[in-house]
């Protein structure tokens, strides 16, 4: 299921044991990746620095590393004082065209990322609110 130009050992170990329909969560600076995640996904520290790694960043080397099929993306719960634009969401989906986009609210998407089908969360130190992207492995297709 892998290729492309992906160079960190432990990252490309657990996603080389992913197969089709296993989700990957990229989460922001902020996320609270030791609670709202399936006990069973590894966890992957990429946090070294405020800023530094953020989760586009990581999205670039892993979409030429794993087929993805679908996306989820945190949304703030509606009310007068929530966000209504996050410009994180406008990266995501330029970086993956074609690829369809669930808009999950922030309680709904911590439920998303405890089941059992996240096998793995890469925490990042994307400061940006609602940054979060969870994934969803697709097939290898034909010629890749």
């Amino acid at each position: 299921m892998l290729y492309g130009p992906m160079l960190h050992p432990e990252l490309l170990r657990v996603l080389a044991s992913a197969g089709h329909g296993a989700k990957i969560l990229l989460a922001d600076g902020n996320y609270p990746h030791a609670v709202w995640v399936s006990p069973r996904a590894e966890r992957i520290a990429l946090n070294l620095a405020p800023g530094l790694l953020t989760v586009d960043q990581v999205l670039e080397v892993l979409k030429q590393t794993i087929p993805i099929e679908a996306a989820a993306i945190m949304v703030p719960v509606p009310s007068p004082d929530a966000p209504t634009h996050i410009p994180a969401h406008d990266g995501y989906r330029a970086s993956l065209p074609g690829i369809p986009f669930d808009e999950v609210p922030r309680f709904g998407f911590y439920d998303l990322a405890k089941t059992d089908d996240v096998f793995c969360v890469v925490a990042t130190a994307d400061q940006r609110l609602y940054a979060n992207l969870l994934l969803t492995v697709g097939v290898r297709q034909p010629g890749e």
